[in-house]
């Protein structure tokens, strides 16, 4: 890469922390919490049966695939009705869980990194997921947040990346999008016409048949000392 972006994007899950230990804790909250108040969707739903009822209607209704919110409340709704409970309960039932999924863990690099990446370029939160960066912590960081559900477009679909360089101002051959997935981040960087970076913190062999990113690092903090390291990087902020 010759020259520097002039502005970053940034995926969230599986980039900043991982994933699957928050869903798996809010999963558990949300079982303490109907278990408490609507013990008869808790029998008759246990987490395992829960996860599979979100599939269900994750198929059911593929105009949803972006928005995992939404997918979340039709199942507790369905859930709730299935079992004689107050469907009423879905809201709160929902924060149960919502609440514990912004409690994340991040890899010990990524925070110092954002933090480095953020007092030197505008930073775009833009994600498939539905993190809360209040709750979690870190909007400061973040010039502004894209969220496949706010979209109505999911990643690798072109339309979120260029919704994204829009909020930064910037076009996109001088935006840097960085995350960990090489279809849904690098290729639907590339093909928005945007540089990449992969995070490949599991050191996996990049897959077959598609195009390779501009970078890759096995950290965030890894980008971010190649970054300002160049003789093109701008002072921080």
């Amino acid at each position: 890469m010759e020259t520097l972006p002039r502005a970053l994007s940034l995926d969230l899950d599986d980039t900043l922390w991982p994933i699957w230990p928050s869903i798996e804790r809010a999963e558990r909250a949300l079982d303490d919490y109907l278990r408490e108040h609507c013990p008869r969707t808790a029998n008759r739903f246990p987490v395992h049966r829960m996860r599979r009822l979100r599939e269900e209607v994750a198929a059911e209704h593929p105009h949803l695939v972006h928005d995992f919110t939404q997918q979340r409340m039709i199942s507790l709704q369905r859930a709730l009705e299935r079992s004689g409970d107050d469907v009423a309960r879905a809201d709160e039932a929902f924060e149960a869980f919502f609440a514990s999924r912004n409690q994340v863990e991040f890899y010990p690099d990524a925070l110092a990194a954002l933090a480095r990446l953020a007092a030197r370029w505008p930073v775009a939160a833009l994600t498939n997921g539905n993190a809360d960066l209040a709750r979690i912590g870190i909007e400061a960081h973040f010039h502004c947040y894209i969220s496949a559900r706010d979209q109505g477009h999911a990643k690798p679909d072109t339309p979120i990346f260029l919704a994204t360089c829009e909020r930064l101002g910037e076009e996109p051959g001088q935006v840097l999008h960085i995350g960990d997935d090489p279809l849904l981040d690098v290729v639907g960087a590339r093909r928005a016409g945007m540089r990449s970076c992969w995070i490949n913190r599991k050191k996996d062999s990049w897959p077959q048949g598609l195009a390779r990113p501009d970078l890759e690092f096995a950290t965030l903090a890894g980008l971010a000392d190649w970054l300002e390291s160049h003789p093109d990087a701008p002072e921080p902020r």
